[in-house]
């Protein structure tokens, strides 16, 4: 019995592997990226590490690869909540480009410079993920230079709005960016650019059905068309003559027949058929952009 019990209470002194192990973590260094600081790896990892980065430099073997992708992602990871603006784009998304730029520096890098993989890989990620930014996270794509500014913009007063305890004004901004006010407003504009709504969201209201965002909006009023086509009209009959234009709006306007038009205007039928055909010959010219003849000044005729 004694001798059964020793071995068990010398196990109990021992530490577990997992303990052990959670141990080593714990004593070794640190590297801050971000908002997360990720253990850097022991030594035997990185003796593997360089290992599998010669064989890829040298061989391309595609298992060296898999497991040098498999070791840095946790990198990777950490860079991209570094850009996580709380939901602007989904945190899958910028791991995804971080984890692209990643196979992208592993491709580039060459283990005989002599210096460490995190130096090159960190910048080639964050490159990656800002030119994600610039080009797929715009609705509507501006010219590029103003597109960094405007990107240069915000970030300008993230940090003039801590500096000042209240957000800064277009004139600030203007003077720490060194542009003119005009160039700023331009900028701040475009960013309203990078954002875009669906006409079928729901609108929240005290109602039951508040309806959609796409309800809400304004329809084709056809007054305005009607409205064109009577200034466009009036600035066509100004071409004709006096007893033309009234034969006209009494035709077209008051729907009047050609015996009560000569009636009215002193004529006969047929003169007042005459009349309406050249008009209506010298409108159609007119309209078609051929040049509208002089006309005098001229006094409005009375209907009565």
């Amino acid at each position: 019995m004694i001798a059964s019990a020793e071995p068990e209470a010398a196990d109990c002194r021992q530490p577990s592997v997992r303990s052990r192990a959670r141990h080593d973590d714990m004593t070794r260094p640190a590297l801050d990226v971000g908002r997360r600081r990720v253990v850097a790896p022991r030594n035997s990892d990185r003796r593997g590490d360089a290992a599998d980065f010669r064989a890829y430099a040298d061989r391309r073997d595609a298992q060296a690869r898999e497991r040098l992708i498999r070791a840095h992602l946790p990198l990777a990871n950490a860079i991209a909540r570094r850009f996580d603006r709380g939901g602007r784009v989904p945190l899958e998304d910028l791991q995804q480009v971080a984890a692209l730029g990643l196979i992208k520096a592993l491709e580039r890098f060459d283990p005989d410079h002599g210096f460490a993989f995190s130096s090159f890989a960190v910048p080639t990620m964050e490159g990656e993920i800002r030119r994600y930014f610039r080009d797929f996270t715009w609705s509507v794509r501006p010219p590029r230079e103003l597109q960094e500014r405007a990107v240069r913009i915000e970030r300008e007063r993230e940090r003039l709005a801590t500096q000042l305890g209240r957000s800064p004004t277009a004139r600030e901004l203007a003077a720490r960016i060194g542009c003119t006010l005009d160039d700023v407003v331009d900028a701040l504009e475009a960013a309203q650019a990078r954002g875009s709504d669906s006409l079928d969201r729901p609108v929240a209201s005290d109602d039951a059905d508040g309806g959609s965002l796409g309800d809400r909006l304004g329809v084709e009023d056809s007054g305005f068309a009607a409205a064109e086509a009577t200034v466009t009209v009036d600035g066509l009959l100004a071409t004709l003559s006096e007893r033309e234009a009234l034969a006209v709006r009494l035709r077209f306007h008051e729907d009047l027949t050609q015996a009560e038009i000569g009636a009215r205007i002193g004529c006969s039928q047929m003169q007042v058929s005459r009349i309406l055909r050249a008009a209506l010959t010298q409108l159609a010219g007119h309209a078609g952009g051929e040049a509208a003849p002089p006309r005098p000044v001229r006094r409005q005729l009375a209907l009565d």
